[in-house]
């Protein structure tokens, strides 16, 4: 049985239950080899073999945004962030819990159970085999995520 990847409508659900405002999801473009190059978020999922079986990238906005509305941070401090192109230690704590949380998209009744294993922040460098998944032709769900009253950014998922 193959693993699905999840629907634009169940990462919408998500986001909204996880951070308690209005959420818009659509389908988005692709990170492209330049995108990397800027660090984005990137974590990784495994099985209990600890083989990586899936990899969520975010952009740095999404993230900032994303961090700061789990944290009940302003919007400002997350734009300050994505000023600095570096996230603060409670934008990346609370965005690794969404990464973290985001496991629960990936994982399907009767297929081994994955778990995040690792998130590598904005600006710290992801193994070059995550930050290849993240280009990979394939099984893989190419996001916009917008918070209202934050903003928005890129979210991809990809499955090995």
């Amino acid at each position: 049985m193959s693993r699905e990847l999840p629907v634009p409508k169940a990462v919408k659900d998500l986001f909204e239950e996880l951070l308690g405002r209005p959420v818009t999801v659509g389908i988005g473009e692709p990170f492209r080899a330049a995108d990397l190059k800027q660090h984005p978020l990137v974590s990784t999922y495994v099985d209990d073999g600890m083989i990586l079986r899936a990899v969520v990238g975010m952009d740095l906005p999404l993230a900032a945004y994303a961090g700061a509305a789990l944290g009940l941070i302003p919007s400002g401090g997350a734009q300050a962030c994505i000023e600095d192109k570096e996230l603060s230690a409670n934008m990346g704590e609370n965005v690794t819990e969404v990464c973290n949380i985001v496991a629960s998209l990936l994982n399907r009744e009767g297929l081994p159970r994955l778990r995040m294993y690792r998130t590598f922040l904005p600006g710290t460098d992801a193994p070059a085999d995550a930050l290849a998944q993240l280009q990979a032709i394939g099984r893989r769900l190419d996001l916009t995520v917008e918070v209202l009253g934050y903003g928005g950014g890129r979210m991809a998922i990809s499955y090995t």
